[in-house]
């Protein structure tokens, strides 16, 4: 199990989670998981109502992730999991997880951010949660195991310079 690694797509709500921890579950072969399947409903309702989650209310669905990721270690599999992980708190529940947890920040302007928002359809996060997302997030520290991406280019690039920055093999040139 010591070879057992994990990926945690994370960033602000619209910032590519989804599209980048897909690409790299494509590439690598891991299963991956949405961090959003993990809400419980009532997080859901609030977030569609505009109202940011608290503290509270984050930490069973960190606890449900990390729990996930303690499943695939057992079952012998490293895995992918998107979450925006805004805080180092938040981090620290899913670093509990058997395995080694690895972060993969996208990191991008609010500007940038708010245009993807608002371009996409079907997701319950509204563009109005934004800058609460900004406000929170707190940068991974270089004693966290992880890598800052841009994501001011395209999602493949951004998986591209994931692998390669993490040393882990599945990366193209």
């Amino acid at each position: 199990m010591s070879d057992v690694q994990h990926l945690v797509v994370m960033g602000v709500a619209g910032s590519g989670k989804t599209t980048v921890a897909q690409i790299l579950a494509d590439r690598l072969g891991w299963p991956y998981a949405e961090a959003d399947e993990f809400h419980p409903q009532a997080n859901i309702d609030k977030m569609s109502e505009g109202t940011p989650l608290t503290d509270d209310d984050r930490w069973p669905w960190l606890g449900a992730i990390r729990d996930w990721l303690t499943e695939q270690t057992r079952a012998g599999r490293s895995a992918i999991v998107t979450c925006s992980a805004l805080k180092t708190a938040y981090r620290d529940v899913l670093r509990e997880a058997e395995g080694r947890v690895r972060f993969v920040h996208l990191d991008g302007t609010i500007e940038q951010i708010g245009e993807r928002m608002s371009g996409r359809s079907g997701h319950f996060m509204p563009t109005s949660l934004l800058p609460s997302q900004f406000e929170t997030l707190q940068p991974l520290t270089d004693a966290e195991d992880g890598v800052v991406i841009p994501v001011g280019i395209s999602p493949q690039s951004v998986a591209d310079a994931a692998l390669r920055e993490l040393g882990i093999e599945g990366a193209r040139a």
